[in-house]
């Protein structure tokens, strides 16, 4: 592994807050800073895959309305009434 030294400037109050707050953890703070940043990549990672997956989804029922294959809203409306209708009776039977 090829490694980079990472230099930034930071309040000395901060730097040793984090530092004792590390070693009460049995850890450095440069571990916990590079914890920190594989955290932050999977999280931006993460982030885009599911923009992407997200875009697709729209650009596909967009597609769809667009072919005409739609549902009534009032449709919509009723399907979603009878499921309250059915939560509201099991949770009256479950009390």
């Amino acid at each position: 592994m090829n490694e980079a030294t990472f230099t930034f400037r930071v309040d000395e109050n901060l730097k040793s807050e984090f530092a004792n707050a590390a070693k009460a953890h049995d850890r450095t703070g440069a571990q916990l800073l590079r914890d920190f940043m594989r955290s932050y990549i999977k999280d931006q990672q993460e982030a885009a895959q599911y923009d992407a997956w997200l875009q697709d989804k729209v650009q596909r029922s967009r597609a769809s309305a667009d072919a005409g294959k739609l549902i009534p809203a009032a449709e919509v409306e009723a399907q979603f009434a009878a499921r309250r209708a059915r939560t509201r009776q099991h949770i009256a039977h479950s009390k």
